[in-house]
């Protein structure tokens, strides 16, 4: 079964996120597609929308989750969140794992469009893994900054084994 080289990380923040059947959610930086098969296995009536910069991402995404795009419960692009058009219009919750734009440089434009996008009651979830310890503080600090700036309520859980951080937006 797939599931089995899924990563420890992936699964903890997959787990902590609690996706819901009817949710909708986009994943920003899909990668390897770790992610998105596991939320996708939680969706019945829900969609996730999930995008990566890079073509070798998208591809590896969509040959992971080539059973959940057949039967609609997943659509995946290459595309950047600056240029982002959402055809859901309104999300449950955002995924992005180790993804750099959020604590590297400002981002106050795509945390507005996700603050648009994003239902009240619904979530942001930042999730770095430390592989850097020494950075840890750092990313906590400006991706928590970016959040609150944008208008989100911020919590940070942190996981020693395997060694992540959390950086969660609530709407």
């Amino acid at each position: 079964m797939v599931l089995q080289t899924i990563p420890a990380r992936i699964r903890w923040s997959v787990d902590l996120m609690d996706v819901q059947p009817g949710d909708h959610v986009l994943e920003i930086g899909c990668g390897p597609g770790y992610g998105a098969e596991l939320i996708c296995m939680k969706l019945e009536t829900g969609k996730l929308f999930a995008i990566d910069r890079s073509e070798s991402g998208v591809d590896r995404t969509k040959r992971r989750c080539a059973r959940f795009a057949e039967s609609g419960r997943i659509t995946v692009r290459q595309i950047d969140l600056a240029t982002l058009r959402v055809p859901v219009k309104r999300l449950h919750k955002v995924y992005a794992f180790n993804v750099n734009l959020f604590w590297v440089r400002d981002c106050a434009d795509e945390i507005a469009l996700l603050h648009e996008r994003v239902l009240p009651g619904g979530a942001v979830y930042l999730f770095y893994e430390a592989t850097r310890p020494e950075q840890t503080p750092e990313i906590v600090e400006k991706a928590s900054a970016a959040l609150s700036q944008g208008g989100f309520r911020v919590q940070v859980v942190q996981r020693k084994v395997p060694a992540c951080v959390g950086i969660i937006g609530r709407r």
